[in-house]
């Protein structure tokens, strides 16, 4: 992929000098090593990152050995690691430049290493597009974040569904990016001029805990549970726009108990945490949808906090309304978790132990607002 940058020394668009020879490393009768030298000295601090630790975790990832000086960065191992490597450097590298040097996170890193490997499973160098470019991972933008691009395949369908289908449903576990995504998404939509009011909703059903009486009007009563959606909303959009679209009704929070009866138009409506509704509230949800309007539904299966014996409305709604035109379905898996490399662990392992001890997770107690956990 052309590396060049846009303030440095070299012209905008030059690929960074490198150089491939044969080496015995560690251990190995033949391997490559591969030099690369980027024009900009601060871009290349961003890509390698902080004391260089996001070279540390390329090498961790693909199995190389990398070492990064000044501007300069020699990888050895694997022909086709050390070229895999190659390719994410200049990913990275192009992303600071095209991003205007905004630092680099290891999710970003794991975004960019999930995205060459389908390049280089989609082209083979030989089968490369003449002008060089490849397809890269779909994106989201809005004034205040900028450019946001998916840090996996799993993200890329999903960025890709909600452009393609008037309602969507989102299942997986935590940290997959889930919600995150369809709040910069609709705040991209409001701010295109797609939709006039952004509405998020979310059953209030208490994970095994008794929350008591909660003080203050509908909205303060419901801030508990929508905390997460104001976060994500803070990440997308000026505390100042927040707070207008908040008073103007632009921005509406609306409890899911409180939607029956409504018709919502021009508007981009999200409920999260589905897997907590029932049957009866998911199906009155869903019948809400107006003309030019979108609806976005996330849950997580796996952490239903209904009464026992309760069906989950938004199970029910997935496999009634599969194949249905105009529904779009993601699920997201452990692999897919990009919060923390630890929460990508806990998940899997968890899910690991309900494979193979069905007899226990079965017996596990159910969280539900009837009173909290014995």
């Amino acid at each position: 992929m052309p590396t060049g940058e846009a303030g440095g020394r070299g012209p905008r668009g030059r690929e960074p000098a490198r150089e491939i020879a044969p080496r015995a490393v560690a251990g190995l009768s033949e391997a490559a090593e591969i030099a690369l030298t980027f024009d900009d000295n601060r871009l290349a601090s961003l890509v390698f990152g902080q004391y260089d630790q996001n070279v540390a975790h390329l090498e961790r990832r693909l199995g190389v050995v990398a070492t990064a000086l000044g501007n300069h960065v020699v990888v050895k191992g694997p022909p086709d690691s050390t070229e895999r490597a190659r390719r994410v450097l200049e990913l990275l590298y192009a992303r600071v430049r095209d991003g205007g040097g905004t630092p680099l996170t290891l999710g970003d890193v794991d975004g960019v290493i999930q995205e060459s490997t389908i390049q280089g499973n989609l082209f083979s160098p030989a089968e490369a597009p003449a002008n060089g470019e490849r397809p890269s991972f779909d994106q989201i933008a809005t004034r205040r974040r900028g450019a946001v691009r998916a840090r996996n395949a799993a993200q890329d369908a999903y960025i890709k569904a909600l452009r393609a289908h008037e309602l969507v449903f989102a299942e997986g576990p935590a940290g997959t990016g889930k919600t995150w995504l369809a709040v910069g998404y609709a705040v991209s939509l409001l701010e295109q001029g797609h939709a006039e009011r952004l509405i998020l909703s979310r059953p209030a059903v208490e994970a095994g805990e008794r929350l008591g009486f909660l003080p203050g009007d509908m909205r303060e009563k419901v801030d508990p549970y929508l905390r997460p959606i104001y976060d994500a909303l803070y990440d997308f959009m000026e505390a100042r726009h927040v707070d207008r679209g908040l008073q103007t009704g632009m921005i509406e929070i609306a409890p899911l108990a409180f939607m029956r009866g409504r018709t919502l138009t021009n508007a981009v409506v999200l409920l999260d945490e589905a897997q907590n509704t029932t049957s009866m509230q998911m199906k009155m949800f869903l019948t809400r949808l107006g003309e030019n309007s979108r609806m976005i539904v996330t849950g997580d299966p796996s952490q239903i906090d209904l009464p026992p014996g309760q069906k989950s409305g938004l199970v029910e709604a997935v496999r009634i309304l599969d194949g249905v035109e105009g529904v779009g379905r993601v699920t997201f898996r452990d692999v897919d978790v990009v919060r923390h490399d630890l929460v990508r662990r806990i998940v899997t392992a968890y899910e690991a132990d309900a494979r193979e001890n069905p007899e226990a997770a079965s017996q596990r107690p159910t969280p539900s607002r009837r009173g909290p956990l014995p």
